[in-house]
């Protein structure tokens, strides 16, 4: 005799999440906020290439930020400190931000004045990479001393994402990291992904994602 019943939920779930998500794209639509999903591991530098792009684009565009983590406020800290919105998301526990609670983040941020709204998601390339979250594109850091490896391992982080950065590329020369075949690895999830090296540290390449990003929020905002 069957004692239990094992009751798939996981697609229903998702379901309503991407209902909600395209609800919230519609909103920041309209009030021409765009909204931008960043991820990564922990330690990959996302931060200090967050405020790099601060730095970058803060005379030309209002900034706000949302810093999600399990529990601290460093990183919010931080990024207050570089003259923009920030405000310190704890998610309780859970791994992941949803489309339901980055809408209770952006009403938070009040982003009436926001042109670019920044989630800085929970760090780590698996439970992220689940969720829409109902921003208008997708980034993700890969640093270096992770290894070329890591789009191979974790499929659904590259494949949802627009564009990859791959950060620390100054410790490039005592690491075992093929660039090359990195690159061929995140293709072969995402052909349409945009690749670019950067070192948050130095600045280096930090202009092209500043572009990339630039470019981006104007096609949204017209």
């Amino acid at each position: 005799m069957e004692k239990f019943r094992v009751l798939e939920i996981k697609q229903s779930v998702f379901a309503d999440n991407d209902k909600r998500a395209e609800e919230l794209r519609k909103e920041l639509k309209e009030k021409k906020v765009f909204l931008l999903n960043l991820m990564s591991s922990p330690g990959s530098g996302k931060t200090t290439t967050l405020s790099r792009t601060i730095e970058q684009l803060k005379d030309e565009m209002k900034i706000g930020v949302m810093e999600a983590d399990i529990d601290s406020d460093v990183d919010a800290r931080t990024i207050s400190d570089l003259g923009v919105k920030a405000i310190q998301l704890h998610t309780g526990g859970m791994c992941h931000l949803d489309a339901d609670m980055t809408a209770q983040g952006l009403e938070g941020l009040e982003t009436g004045d926001v042109d670019l709204a920044i989630l800085e998601n929970v760090g780590n390339l698996v439970c992220p990479a689940e969720f829409d979250t109902g921003a208008v594109k997708n980034a993700m850091i890969l640093s270096v001393p992770e290894g070329d490896d890591k789009p191979l391992k974790y499929p659904l982080m590259f494949s949802i994402c627009d564009v990859v950065l791959i950060n620390k590329i100054d410790v490039l020369p005592y690491f075992d990291f093929d660039m090359e075949k990195c690159e061929q690895n995140i293709k072969m999830r995402n052909p349409n992904a945009k690749i670019i090296p950067i070192c948050a540290r130095t600045g280096e390449g930090v202009d092209k994602w500043a572009d990339w990003l630039r470019s981006e929020v104007r096609a949204w905002k017209e």
